[in-house]
Parts: structure tokens; C-alpha cells; sequence
């Protein structure tokens, strides 16, 4: 049976039970959104536009800032819309649409923000084999790894709860189209579903998790080594900064996908599902690069400001 046999739209619950606070949420959810859209497509644009930035690093930032304007896109603008205006439905098929972006999107980002991690122990603890372990093609078939990855998760977690029964239920509970508020929605447990959900779980968060925490626990090793105290405390700045938003949105997911669905209230399932669809990816251009000196040289080449500042 499909999730919606009768062809009705579907009532995005949302914030409406705090009708109150709609407005005020909108407008951050806007000016989280709006960030999210510059610092993404400038990161895109420099490391394209500018021939230093054509690295492996900024390879895989491009990357990760593509998935992060996808997802928040294939959620944000419903949301307003069902925020600004007395209307929270969504059709049948925005909502399976919505669906399956947003575990595709979410998936592949957990596999790179693991791959980024291996580039940085790379970059960190083999210097002098950095550019023969990190080659053009190894760096090609992580990343599509990663977005082949990500749809095969999607394709399976949807085929299975887009079948579940919904027997007339057609209030959604949360802002958008999550797997956790559609079967919440069913009126039939599935066994197969919730193992299905623990396994990709470990896969694509918990190992993806590890990796990282692995990563950076060598990094921090090989950094304590360093004389230079300057370059000590910028490394362990910059991994400290990864690691925040790392735990962010590992953590929210974690909470969200492996805990017992029944055991999430609305307003936790709310608070959480905002950290890593809409304020982690715009995090991640800030925390990243835009704060890098790299990419703030670059901006200024492309400008020519620096042109500009050498004749004057």
C-alpha cells in the first residue's frame, strides 16, 4: 500500500501547536537558510574559480557544500510556506519527494564529512605522502562512494516505509517529511523496517562516527608533537571546530534514527531535526573555510582586490 492511497495532501504539523512562536521561528529559519545559500555557493565558486584551491581538500568542501544547499533546499522553502501561511499540507508526492532527498542528501554527507576527516589525518600525519595518497582518482571514487552510498540508503528506506499502511493518517508529525514522523504515522508495527533502520544506522552514522573520532584522536597525537606552539594551537583550533559541528549532527541523527520512535516526544523530535537540516549546514561553510586565510586570499584574487591594492 503507498502512503497515501487516497491522493489527499498531508498535514505538516510543524510548529503548530505553538502557533505563537511561527513567526519568529520563520524568520530565523530564513536568515539560517539565507546563510547557508551564500556561504555554500561561494565556497563552490572559489575552489572552482581559483586554480590553488584545486585540491583534494577543498575538493571534498565543494562537495559537502553541494549536499548542504540540496538538503536544506528540499526542505526550507515548504517550511516557510507552511509557517508564514494558515496552510501546512504537502501532496503525496512532494512529501515522498521531500522524503527521499532528505535521506539521500543526510546519508551522503555522513560518508564525507568521514572522508574529509581521512584527508585531514593525511594531510597532518603523512605530509610528505599526502599528494600520492590523496591522488585525483582515489579522491573521485570516495566521493562518488559516498553520493552512490547515500542513494542506495534512500531507495531502500524508502521503498520500505512508503508501503507501510496509514490507514486515513494524514497528519505529519514534524516540519517536513521525515522517516521517523511517517512511521509514526503507520497504524501497523514493522520489524523489518526498524531492523533495516539499525543497520544503515550503524553504517552511515556510527562507523562514519568512529572513523572520525579515530582520525582526529591521531591528528591530536601527531599535534602534540609539534614544537611550534602557534601551529599547535591553530591545528587543535581547527579540529575543535570540525568536531563541534561533527557532534552536532552525528549526535541530533543518532538521537533522532536509533533511539525507539516512541520513546522521541514532538517537541524533542522538533529541536533535534532543526540542529542537522537547518543549522548544522549552515555551520559548516563558517566553521570550514570562510574563516580560512586560503579562501580569503582566493576571494581577494578573484576580485582583484589584490591587483588593486598592489597599484595603489
Amino acid at each position: 500500500m503507498e502512503i497515501n492511497s487516497s491522493g489527499a495532501d498531508f498535514i505538516l504539523l510543524g510548529f503548530s501547536s505553538r502557533p505563537q512562536l511561527e513567526h519568529v521561528i520563520s524568520v530565523i529559519v530564513f536568515i539560517f537558510y539565507i546563510v547557508t545559500l551564500v556561504g555554500n555557493t561561494t565556497i563552490i565558486l572559489v575552489s572552482y574559480l581559483d586554480s590553488q584551491l584545486h585540491t583534494p581538500m577543498y575538493f571534498f568542501l565543494s562537495n559537502l557544500s553541494f549536499v548542504d544547499l540540496c538538503y536544506t533546499t528540499s526542505i526550507v522553502p515548504q517550511m516557510l510556506v507552511n509557517l508564514w501561511g494558515s496552510k501546512k499540507s504537502i501532496t503525496y508526492g512532494g512529501c515522498a519527494l521531500q522524503f527521499f532527498f532528505a535521506l539521500d542528501l543526510g546519508a551522503t554527507e555522513c560518508l564525507l564529512l568521514a572522508v574529509m576527516a581521512y584527508d585531514r589525518y593525511a594531510a597532518v600525519c603523512q605530509p610528505l605522502h599526502y599528494t600520492v595518497i590523496m591522488h585525483p582518482v582515489l579522491c573521485q571514487k570516495m566521493v562518488l562512494s559516498a553520493w552512490l552510498g547515500g542513494l542506495g540508503s534512500a531507495l531502500i528506506l524508502c521503498s520500505l516505509t512508503l508501503k507501510l499502511p496509514r490507514c486515513g493518517h494524514r497528519e505529519v508529525d514534524n516540519f517536513f517529511c521525515e522517516m521517523p514522523a511517517l512511521i509514526k504515522m503507520a497504524c501497523v508495527y514493522s520489524r523489518v523496517i526498524e531492523i533495516v533502520v539499525f543497520t544503515l544506522g550503524v553504517i552511515f552514522l556510527l562507523v562514519p562516527l568512529s572513523l572520525i573520532l579515530i582520525s582526529y584522536g591521531v591528528i591530536t597525537q601527531a599535534v602534540m608533537k609539534i614544537r611550534s606552539a602557534t601551529r599547535w594551537r591553530k591545528v587543535l583550533n581547527t579540529c575543535g571546530s570540525h568536531l563541534t559541528v561533527v557532534t552536532l549532527f552525528y549526535g541530533t541523527l543518532i538521537y533522532m534514527y536509533m533511539k525507539p520512535q516512541n520513546a522521541i516526544s514532538h517537541e524533542e523530535g522538533q529541536f533535534f531535526t532543526l540542529f542537522y537540516t537547518i543549522i548544522t549546514p549552515s555551520l559548516n561553510p563558517l566553521i570550514y573555510t570562510l574563516r580560512n586565510k586560503d579562501v580569503k586570499s582566493a576571494v581577494k584574487r578573484i576580485l582583484g582586490i589584490d591587483k588593486h591594492s598592489a597599484k595603489v
